[in-house]
């Protein structure tokens, strides 16, 4: 696959919002690793290599145990994540797809059960950041960082 447009030269007063969002995220009550967990989830479901390589990356430099980073595609399967994390993927799940969705009221009444009317809110933001995120990496055919090593390998 071959890239079709580096977007980062471009709309940089939007670029600058959705890093503003970034930054706001960063300050949240939710914690990076949750925050890295959800965003790499909703890589995965939107197929975005470059976000995923990037987050998985960033999860193992934040110390998430590797099963975590691993199973998260299939999460529901796998034990390692905490009832909190669950309510989380399930929102970003039903949030990401909500053309299919339509974000049911039973989805919203479990993530309600874990987090305040606040986190839930930036929650969704993160949500919403890494589905624009996403859109455009995978748009433009944004490829993955390889270190050397693993593309020599």
């Amino acid at each position: 696959m071959e890239p079709r447009l580096d977007y980062f030269p471009f709309a940089q007063p939007a670029l600058k919002a959705q890093m503003s969002i970034e930054g706001y995220l960063k300050q949240s009550s939710l914690g990076h690793k949750l925050l890295e967990l959800v965003k790499l989830r909703v890589s995965q479901i939107n197929g975005c290599a470059f976000c995923v390589n990037m987050h998985i990356n960033l999860l193992r430099e934040a110390g998430v145990p590797t099963e975590k980073i691993d199973l998260l595609v299939v999460w529901r399967e796998s034990p390692v994540y905490t009832a909190r994390e669950r309510a989380a993927f399930e929102w970003a799940e039903s949030v990401t797809l909500l053309a299919d969705t339509g974000v049911p009221d039973a989805t919203y009444e479990e993530v309600a059960e874990h987090f305040d009317d606040a986190e839930l809110v930036d929650l969704t933001w993160n949500i919403a950041s890494i589905n624009s995120w996403n859109r455009l990496s995978v748009s433009f055919r944004k490829l993955p960082e390889i270190k050397q090593a693993a593309v020599r390998a």
